[in-house]
């Protein structure tokens, strides 16, 4: 752990969903996680109990709403009115993965729109603020009346291309239109082109792709996404860009869902490696030789660390964000 934080009212809380990340996140602050017992009942009612004072704090707690999404959202909830109710000055939210972030909008008549109904369930539950990263639709944002600092996973996964020499002869691969403005973010800090694949989806998580837009014969393809889920784009994406000539087909993401077959797939696919953050933690049987894992801790530490001293956290989007190694 760094040295101790000098500010004795920050505290930060740890619920079930991926504890590493965040000893990572209050390592780098310089600060212990909070005291906590997360209990359930014989029914599976979730128990919280704060285990110290935390009156008058400004508090973080870090949470990814990731599988199994219900119960970690539960927790964060019920955590957060136990907060509230214990006397914390501020209750800010540290959410690496939003769940129900792809539910942003009405596709079809009569559906909801879940990822406001969670915006709205944390913001009435007593929230003061939202640390988000990689949000799946930039506009959920919009869907608090409350401070959203919104990070990117870029200068992280454009830090670990330009330490292992792949940014030499790449191209930037968006998988679909929707994701250009991720793709040029990336390939600025690696000061490369980009190449877009034009595909149609015709019902949720299947794909097919049409053509391929840019120069990629003979490149070392960088293919970027906010998150894989079952991979099946990434996998078929991989295999055009193969077939167009590609020399090597690199995929990166911040969110490693990695749900159903995604495992599979991506040991089958003709990818050298596919580069993720532990923005989700990565159980061991998904752990396999092709995924490197880099770590969001440090970015997030020292958001929290400029959030609570009043500091801009711009500048943790505008230059390469340095790491000292990789998992896996």
């Amino acid at each position: 752990m760094k040295e101790r934080y000098f500010d004795s009212k920050l505290k930060i809380f740890a619920l079930s969903s991926n504890r590493p990340l965040a000893q990572k996140i209050a390592d780098e602050v310089g600060v212990e996680l909070g005291k906590l017992a997360v209990d359930r009942f014989s029914d599976g009612e979730i128990q919280i109990n704060i285990e110290e004072s935390i009156r008058g704090d400004n508090v973080y707690v870090i949470q990814s709403t990731s599988a199994p999404v219900n119960d970690n959202l539960m927790e964060l909830l019920i955590l957060v009115d136990a907060l509230r109710r214990a006397s914390a000055k501020t209750i800010n939210v540290v959410i690496p993965y939003y769940g129900y972030a792809r539910q942003d909008r009405k596709a079809r008549s009569r559906e909801p729109i879940t990822a406001k109904l969670v915006a709205n369930m944390l913001q009435n539950s007593g929230v003061d603020r939202v640390i988000a990263l990689d949000l799946h639709a930039a506009q959920i944002q919009g869907f608090f009346d409350i401070p959203v600092d919104h990070l990117m996973g870029a200068p992280l996964l454009a830090d670990y291309f330009l330490r292992e020499g792949v940014a030499k002869e790449a191209v930037v691969v968006s998988p679909d239109h929707g994701g250009v403005v991720r793709a040029r973010a990336l390939a600025e800090f690696l000061k490369a082109p980009i190449a877009i694949i034009d595909k149609r989806r015709p019902k949720a998580n299947v794909a097919k792709i049409m053509n391929i837009i840019g120069d990629v014969k003979g490149k070392k393809c960088i293919m970027i996404d906010d998150m894989i889920d079952t991979a099946g784009t990434i996998s078929k994406g991989a295999q055009a860009l193969m077939d167009a000539g590609a020399k090597e087909v690199y995929v990166s993401c911040t969110h490693a869902v990695l749900s159903g077959p995604a495992i599979e797939r991506l040991a089958a696919a003709p990818i050298k490696e596919v580069v993720v953050t532990d923005s989700i933690r990565l159980p061991e049987e998904k752990q396999i030789a092709k995924i490197k894992q880099v770590s969001v801790g440090p970015l997030i530490g020292a958001a929290i660390k400029r959030i609570n001293e009043n500091r801009p956290v711009s500048p943790l989007f505008n230059e390469r964000f340095k790491q000292e190694g990789e998992a896996n």
